[in-house]
């Protein structure tokens, strides 16, 4: 049986894959799935800078604005709607393209990990937020030290978010491969700009968040009823955004210790995806030797 091809573009935040994407969607006649783990959220527009309508230039996207960011989309959770979306796209003729940098939604849809099919559960997780992140990791290191090995980093290791959840998925007792094995023809792309060029992307696209509204997202999404506490949970912008609306810093902290952190983000994500060897890496400028390689894998002249 024919293997279905599937694109992916993966690299750390702001490197330009989402805009990647939709040159090759438009080269290739293909369409677009979204693979950020805060973009599958309603509301979580320009701190995210999830794609405009515009910036679409008419190329269908699926898994933006799935859930409401007051719940929690888990990787199982992406992947099952993940296939579906890349059988709606292959019935229609079109190329499905996966974009975006998180690891865990892209390699558990692939099947290079699996993960079971476990639910929130608010109660625990409540209980576990008031731990430290080294009090999390030694439960986890007794409940699942496998998964406790795979997160021997000193980034994993103070990642309360991931550490709640992998306690989670452990004390419910749940086998790993809930997803069926799904073969496909997949072609690694990854960007990587050189690191004085990501953090001067990084800045620019910083200030003109901010410049376009960023805060006054921020302040709506509390006055709707997301909390401080789960805006901090969803990490980067609205956990520094949660942070001074409290005033908990002030405007020049909130842009050093944000530059700092998604700075730091960008490089996991580099060392996440690099342990990947089947990843073919190019600078972001390299758009026509990209375009070469995907005319040449999916064999066309």
């Amino acid at each position: 049986m024919k293997r279905q091809k599937i694109l992916v573009i993966v690299g750390p935040t702001a490197s330009g894959k989402t805009a990647l994407g939709i040159e090759l969607a438009k080269k290739f006649a293909g369409e677009i799935i979204s693979a950020d783990s805060r973009q599958v959220y309603r509301g979580l527009d320009i701190g995210t800078g999830k794609v405009t309508k515009r910036e679409m230039r008419g190329v269908p996207h699926y898994l933006l604005d799935i859930a409401s960011p007051k719940r929690t989309v888990t990787a199982h959770e992406f992947a099952t709607k993940a296939r579906r979306a890349i059988r709606t796209i292959a019935a229609s003729g079109s190329l499905p393209i996966i974009v975006g940098g998180t690891g865990f939604y892209i390699d558990t849809l692939l099947g290079r990990i699996s993960l079971p099919d476990v639910p929130p559960n608010p109660a625990f997780r409540k209980r576990l937020q008031k731990k430290t992140a080294a009090h999390l990791y030694a439960l986890l290191k007794k409940k699942d030290p496998r998964r406790a090995k795979s997160m021997d980093t000193p980034s994993e290791r103070n990642n309360k978010v991931r550490l709640i959840r992998a306690l989670e998925i452990a004390v419910a007792g749940k086998p790993r491969a809930e997803l069926p094995k799904a073969e496909f023809d997949v072609l690694w792309i990854g960007i990587s700009p050189k690191e004085s060029a990501l953090e001067e992307r990084i800045m620019r696209r910083l200030k003109a968040r901010m410049k376009i509204g960023m805060l006054a997202e921020a302040t709506r999404l509390h006055k709707q009823g997301l909390s401080f506490k789960r805006m901090e949970e969803l990490g980067l912008e609205y956990r520094a955004l949660a942070r001074l609306q409290q005033k908990k810093i002030d405007r020049k902290q909130f842009d050093e210790e944000l530059f700092r952190e998604i700075r730091r983000y960008a490089k996991r994500q580099i060392v996440y995806w690099k342990r990947n060897t089947e990843v073919h890496w190019y600078d972001p400028r390299q758009k026509t030797k990209i375009a070469s390689k995907v005319a040449s894998w999916l064999k066309v002249s």
